[in-house]
Formats: C-alpha cells, sequence, structure tokens
C-alpha cells in the first residue's frame, strides 16, 4: 500500500512546505510549521462541492443591486453586521470560553421564527442544546437541531433541509475527509472553513461559524481562517461584569467601528440599546476624580464615566496604570499637562479607569482624562451634569472631532447641562435647537480655569 502523504503548515498564516521550516518565508513566524498528514484522494463531497465553476462576467454587465440582508431581530447584532446578514456571507464569531457566544446564536436562531435555521453543533449533544433552548424560553418550529462534525455530511444534510441560515459551533469540532488529521489541527480548520465558505457561495446561504480564541485573545487556528470569511466578529466582556460587548473585528460589507452591548440574564441575552445606561453610574454627588465623556462607536454615541485616581508615589519610579485607555496615550496626556499647564502629575502615582469595562479608542475622549486627572490631582469635584468632547493635541489645544452635532444631541437627550466641545467644531453648525449649554473651548488651560474656579 502506498504511504500516506504528509505536509507541513504555518499555523500563523496556513503556508504550506513539503519539509519543516523554522521561520515561516510568508509571514516570518518562527517555529509556526506542524506536520499534518493528507488524504490520498479528494471525497466525494469535496469534489461536488468544488465542481463548479463561475463563468467570466464584464464588470459592465454585473446588475448593480444592493445586497440583499437577512434581519436577525437582533437590533444589536444587526447594527455590528451592517444591517443584517448578507446572503452567501460567512460570518466567524470568536470569544472565551463561557462569555456567551452559543447563547447569543441560538438566540438569534430561535428569533428568527420566519426563517428556516440549522443549528450544527459539534460540542452539544441535542438534549444539553433543548435545554439551554427552554432557559432562553423563545419557540421556533423552524430551527433545526444536527450534531455533526463531519463537514461533507453537514452540506449533504443542509441540501435536504434547504435552511435559509447555518450556524456551526464550532469550526474547531469540525472535520473532513479530504485531511486525516484530528480536529482542531491546522489543515482541519483550514479545509472545513473553505468547503463551508464554498458552500456559502454558491448557495446564497449565509453561515455563521462560532471560533475559539488562544490566550493572547486571537481566534485559534491558521491566521488565514480569518481571511477565508467575510465578517469576523469578537464577543468579549468581563467576568465581573453581567455586560458583554460585540465588536467587529473585519466586515466586508458595513463598519469596523460598531458595538453591540448585551446584558447577561439568567434567559439569556439581554439587548442594551442606550449603553450610557451601563457606563454612567447615575451618582449625582460632586466626586474628584470624575468625569463624562461623549465618545462614539461606530454611529451610535455614548457617554462613559471616566476614573482617574492622582497620589503620592512611594516608589522611586511612579506608576502608571490605565484599563480600558491607551497607557501610551495617557503618557503623552500627563507630559502635555505638565508642559502646557505646568501641573506635575508625572511624578505621582496615576490611575485611569473607563467605567464598565469598556474599552474606548475615541480621540474626543482626551478632554474627558484630561478633567479627571486634574479634578484627582487638585481634589477637586467636577460637577456630573456636564459632559466633555475634544480630542487634545501636543500643543495643548482642543481639536474638533466628528459628529459632534449627534454628540450634543444625545447629550440634551440625556439631560445633561453643559458639554465642553472644541471652539473649531462650531463652525457653520446652527446649534440653538438644543437645550443643552455648549461651551467652546480652544485650549485645556481653559478647561483648567473651569475646573479650579
Amino acid at each position: 500500500m502506498a504511504k500516506d502523504r504528509t505536509a507541513f503548515f504555518c499555523r500563523e498564516c496556513g503556508a504550506r512546505s513539503a519539509v519543516w521550516i523554522g521561520r515561516c518565508p510568508q509571514c516570518g513566524a518562527w517555529n509556526s510549521y506542524e506536520q499534518e498528514v493528507l488524504h490520498r484522494e479528494k471525497s466525494r463531497m469535496t469534489k461536488s462541492v468544488s465542481a463548479s465553476t463561475s463563468p467570466i462576467i464584464l464588470m459592465s454587465q454585473i446588475p448593480n443591486d444592493k445586497e440583499q440582508r437577512i434581519d436577525t431581530k437582533d437590533e444589536e447584532l444587526n447594527r455590528v453586521l451592517g444591517g443584517g446578514l448578507v446572503l452567501g456571507s460567512v460570518v466567524l464569531m470568536g470569544g472565551e470560553p463561557g462569555i456567551g457566544k452559543s447563547t447569543l446564536l441560538l438566540q438569534t436562531a430561535l428569533n428568527c421564527n420566519d426563517k428556516r435555521v440549522l443549528y450544527v453543533s459539534g460540542e452539544e449533544s441535542a438534549q444539553q442544546i433543548k435545554m439551554r433552548s427552554e432557559r432562553i424560553n423563545v419557540n421556533n418550529g423552524n430551527c433545526y437541531v444536527l450534531t455533526e462534525t463531519n463537514v461533507e455530511n453537514i452540506i449533504e444534510k443542509a441540501m435536504e433541509v434547504d435552511p435559509q441560515i447555518i450556524i456551526v459551533d464550532s469550526i474547531q469540532t469540525m472535520t473532513t475527509c479530504e485531511i486525516e488529521s484530528s480536529a482542531g489541527s491546522i489543515s482541519q480548520i483550514r479545509e472545513s472553513a473553505s468547503l463551508l465558505s464554498t458552500y456559502a457561495k454558491q448557495s446564497g446561504i449565509p453561515v455563521i461559524i462560532v471560533g475559539h480564541i488562544t490566550k493572547d485573545g486571537s481566534i485559534a487556528g491558521p491566521k488565514v481562517l480569518e481571511h477565508m470569511v467575510d465578517t469576523v466578529l469578537q464577543f468579549e466582556g468581563d467576568r465581573n461584569y453581567g455586560y458583554r460587548i460585540l465588536r467587529s473585528i473585519k466586515n466586508r460589507f458595513g463598519s469596523t467601528h460598531e458595538l453591540g452591548i448585551y446584558e447577561m440574564q439568567s434567559y439569556g441575552l439581554r439587548q442594551v440599546g442606550n449603553p450610557s445606561e451601563i457606563l454612567l453610574s447615575g451618582s449625582e454627588q460632586m466626586l474628584s476624580g470624575t468625569s463624562v465623556a461623549a465618545a462614539m462607536e461606530g454611529s451610535r454615541p455614548i457617554f462613559i464615566e471616566t476614573q482617574a485616581l492622582v497620589a503620592t508615589s512611594y516608589y522611586p519610579s511612579a506608576q502608571k496604570s490605565s484599563t480600558g485607555f491607551d497607557l501610551r496615550r495617557l503618557s503623552m496626556l500627563l507630559a502635555v499637562l505638565e508642559k502646557r499647564v505646568g501641573i506635575k502629575i508625572n511624578n505621582k502615582d496615576v490611575f485611569l479607569n473607563i467605567a464598565g469595562g469598556i474599552k474606548v479608542s475615541d480621540p474626543a475622549i482626551d478632554l474627558s482624562v484630561i478633567v479627571s486627572l486634574i479634578s484627582s490631582g487638585e481634589d477637586v469635584s467636577v460637577n456630573p451634569r456636564n459632559c466633555f468632547a475634544a480630542e487634545v493635541g501636543l500643543s495643548g489645544e482642543l481639536r474638533p472631532v466628528v459628529k459632534i452635532e449627534q454628540r450634543i444631541a444625545e447629550a440634551d437627550k440625556l439631560g445633561f447641562e453643559r458639554i465642553y466641545v472644541s471652539k473649531y467644531n462650531l463652525k457653520g453648525g446652527d446649534l440653538s435647537r438644543y437645550k443643552i449649554e455648549i461651551i467652546p473651548v480652544s485650549k485645556i488651560e481653559d478647561i483648567v480655569t473651569y475646573i479650579l474656579q
């Protein structure tokens, strides 16, 4: 009998080599090649899935139709996806174990009661899925359950049921007859995802795939897996909080700046339509070191509480710690305070926290961070009914930020009394219709005067 062929694959980029290589020539990763056993012949299902070919079409002959989307009946998921599931798209969702990926997808499958949904599980039995559906307490007569790990069998069953949405949980448990290595190996993940992607494109059925993550938070398996799919979602959250955040890392059919927020309940995940309700404490007390930032996540304005603590350092080197905010940007803001205003904070311990366990990258939060630092360092309180939205430059100027009118409108709706913005944001805009007092500022010295007055 002929020996089985083997090959070496890079677990970072999926590159293939006949021999082991210490450094991958494509992605540059060291010691990333692993040996896999290849099957001698392709399976019948693999041939049938990849047999059809697409005709060559002129660009001018392609119809200019808007992509069709499926409503998932979940406003948060729809927002992150860009309006819903695109027909024939492949979505990869990653997250820590126990964070709620399976709960979210089963909840979505049950809520789509007007669509035929095929829920494929390679990790749980049908009885376990039934128990979880009873906890969610949503009935759907069009939701089919299949406990299978072989991709060829899954595609064959899908052709029989003809579903409108397919959910696969998870890709690390899937196998294909083409590869003889164990489930979860690089080649199995790559080939299984390739078969599912090919089937989705040919049939027009959107496929949602669950992926495990590694210790560093990246999706397990070859990096090429993320390139093969259309959308990559990250489901994250702190176990000490009941809230979960759905982010889009890659999206061919929408923005990657949108954010979906859920609250874990005993019956499943509750959509949080107003994120400010979980990110603001609601306290009316005048506290030092706390201020409110008017930030944007995609098209949604959210109001975030920034907390700072400036204390005397008892170490030769002062500590700088940040949770939910870039530590390097914090160091830059401290340097701006010392250089432009003369406030000595760099030689003290500085701790910054974004309340609610959320990570923020919007530069408009800079002004709120500055206010919190000065408030804690000088031990003066800030009115909790004031909010801030401006980027701080290296020369101490307050730079304009995008979508300022949406931030002001949301602050007005939430009942804030004042909002401090860059004066360069107010050129050519009619803001007289808002009840909130809009205070333009041009440099951080103006903010220091406000805090210390």
